[in-house]
């Protein structure tokens, strides 16, 4: 049968941040269907030791390591009007190899995974053509630009406007455009230009609540019982999180101490910001930087927050916590797209007094705190598998369900 062209930014292995494991749970159930051929980068050692992985779920691959410097995308975004979005992740290897399968393999399909790997569908390619953005860069761009000072403020407006015309491109040419959520497909169709027309839906993610499940997993020893520990987890170089990180540290901590000296903040992410490791310890808080697992932490949270003032798309580490049986305080913006009910599978906090107020509330009582974790445990579970999250994606890509064909890795 027909194969599927499956083009990805980064290693859908090994799942440890929210792109790839979204990408890795599409991928896994493109490859039930039929013969997938994968094209990705690898950026990292764990993600080249994801390789074999990659051979055993894919027909076919091609996984160049992604060694171009951030400057020099910026330079080459600058000469040639593009985005340094699209310039960071433009390989040549990658390329010539996507124009090879095209020209010799049977695809009828090409899935294209965030809104940076678009760039390598060829101009005459008349397939179907999928085209996964996952949350709209542009808006999250122009909301970099409202907060920064010159000269970011002037880079991030410049990359916000060359995006949205990337992803314009995109979903006037493809056969099915999606997004994570309902909010961010109706935001992406909102900003199109008149007359351009686009399949523009939602494919939700999911969660692996067997994975996320708080009672096979031991709690990590620093999380000591009584201190009521609160917990942050991330990418911790990534923006939106680094400034939640700091908000947590310099502006909620101080208002929780005030009542609850004995609190903790344990910020759990790889890669943290030097201005986050600069903090470690104020306002007893701890960055850990990279761990084997979130789940220890997760397991041993009084309380989880997550209060994003900049959040695309749904957010996995809420899933997660919520999977965990934890309960939540969240921004508006990190709950969109997250199911459930304001005061009973979470809680809704925007300023930086109300946020503190909703967790001292939580923290202080044990009870109405563990009836909310067991809430949002439920509804994710009823409502967020994987499985039931990715029903739709068989007619997407013009397939019949669950064929289970051999693969041959290559």
């Amino acid at each position: 049968m027909s194969g599927v062209l499956f083009l990805a930014h980064r290693v859908p292995f090994p799942p440890d941040r929210g792109d790839k494991i979204r990408s890795h749970h599409i991928l896994k159930a493109l490859s039930n269907l039929g013969p997938v051929y994968v094209g990705c980068l690898a950026d990292t050692a764990a993600e080249r030791a994801g390789e074999m992985e990659l051979a055993r779920v894919s027909t076919s691959y091609c996984m160049p390591a992604r060694t171009k410097p951030l400057a020099l995308a910026g330079l080459e975004a600058l000469c040639s009007g593009k985005p340094v979005s699209l310039k960071a992740f433009e390989h040549r290897e990658l390329a010539r190899w996507v124009r090879f399968m095209l020209a010799t393999t049977d695809i009828d399909t090409v899935y294209v995974f965030s809104g940076q790997m678009g760039q390598y569908v060829p101009k005459d390619w008349t397939g179907r053509l999928v085209v996964d953005l996952v949350d709209v860069d542009s808006a999250k761009f122009e909301a970099y630009s409202a907060e920064k000072p010159m000269p970011m403020r002037w880079v991030n407006a410049r990359e916000a406007r060359l995006l949205r015309a990337e992803e314009t491109r995109l979903a006037a040419r493809a056969t099915h455009t999606l997004l994570v959520s309902d909010a961010e497909a109706a935001l992406l169709a909102s900003r199109l230009p008149a007359g351009v027309k686009a399949n523009i839906s939602a494919l939700g993610n999911g969660i692996d609540a067997t994975t996320f499940n708080p009672g096979r997993v031991r709690t990590h020893p620093a999380l000591v019982e009584g201190a009521a520990n609160i917990v942050f987890t991330g990418q911790m170089d990534y923006p939106p999180n680094v400034e939640a990180a700091l908000r947590m540290i310099d502006c909620i901590m101080p208002r929780v101490l005030a009542s609850m000296p004995e609190a903790r903040l344990h910020i759990v992410g790889r890669s943290p910001a030097p201005e986050l490791v600069a903090r470690d310890g104020v306002c007893r808080s701890r960055v850990w930087g990279e761990v084997p697992d979130v789940r220890p932490f997760l397991s041993g949270a009084d309380l989880v927050l997550a209060p994003l003032s900049i959040a695309r798309g749904v957010q996995n580490k809420v899933l997660e916590a919520m999977a965990m049986a934890r309960p939540v305080v969240l921004t508006t913006a990190a709950a969109t797209g997250v199911p459930g009910v304001d005061g009973t599978h979470f809680a809704v906090a925007d300023t930086d007094q109300e946020i503190a107020s909703r967790a001292l509330g939580l923290l202080s009582d044990r009870e109405r705190a563990s009836r909310m974790g067991t809430a949002a445990r439920d509804i994710v579970v009823e409502q967020r598998s994987w499985r039931a999250m990715l029903e739709p994606l068989p007619a997407i890509v013009g397939r019949p369900r669950d064929r289970n064909r051999r693969r041959h890795a290559a």
